[in-house]
């Protein structure tokens, strides 16, 4: 439970090592910040994660009843989507891509402990940490070759600037639009359906991108006790 909130809030505290968990054990504080530490969400970060999600599901919700979505009465429109993908992609692809690569150079395989599923939740724990601001590790593997002293801290730019840049770009396009009045096809956000409709969002958003290599790692470390 501390490991699975430390890692939703992104504060990096640790009362275990994570490297000694069951695999399962193992895979929720990793699978918190794969959501983009939405769950229960921390401050600024989780915060800035929710409501990039919450533009996305506005903006699926208007595709579907074919008007123009809105969002606190300002208008979403290309501009500020084409931001939220930015930001949707940036972490995946700076996690998903160097470890990637870590896991085919014969180098950076002899940091890990196991070449085996185990191995590979380290790597995409350690990548995901750094992307995301988090600080916590699975402790055994040795990040102190050239290859991760290279690597992890390009993850965190990438993890960094490359939401930041995009959220205060979405902030000020915003900011300009003059608010829309309230009409019969305003879809409403403080609903329970909305609500419905961003959690699905965020779990098939995160789904879609992480499971595959989730997969290859804890549940069939997992499933091979």
């Amino acid at each position: 439970m501390f490991a699975a909130s430390t890692t939703g809030t992104s504060t990096g505290a640790v009362d275990c090592m994570h490297d000694s968990l069951t695999p399962i054990g193992g895979f929720f504080p990793m699978l918190h910040m794969k959501l983009g530490e939405v769950s229960p969400g921390g401050v600024g970060v989780g915060l800035a994660g929710m409501l990039i999600n919450a533009l996305m599901a506005v903006f699926i919700a208007g595709l579907m009843v074919g008007r123009t979505p809105e969002y606190l009465g300002k208008k979403i429109q290309a501009a500020e989507m084409k931001l939220v993908v930015l930001y949707i992609i940036a972490m995946p692809l700076a996690s998903l891509a160097f470890a990637a690569a870590s896991v085919v150079l014969k180098s950076a395989l002899g940091s890990v402990q196991t070449t085996d599923a185990h191995g590979l939740s380290e790597v995409l724990y350690n990548f995901a940490s750094a992307a995301n601001n988090n600080g916590s590790a699975f402790g055994f593997m040795n990040t102190g070759t050239r290859w991760y002293t290279v690597t992890m801290p390009l993850a965190m730019l990438v993890g960094r600037f490359f939401l930041i840049i995009p959220v205060l770009a979405i902030g000020g396009s915003l900011v300009r639009k003059q608010k829309v009045p309230v009409t019969s096809g305003t879809f409403p956000t403080d609903t329970p359906l909305f609500s419905g409709l961003l959690f699905g969002v965020i779990v098939i958003i995160a789904g879609l991108t992480f499971f595959p290599a989730v997969a290859l790692g804890p549940i069939v470390e997992h499933l091979s006790l």
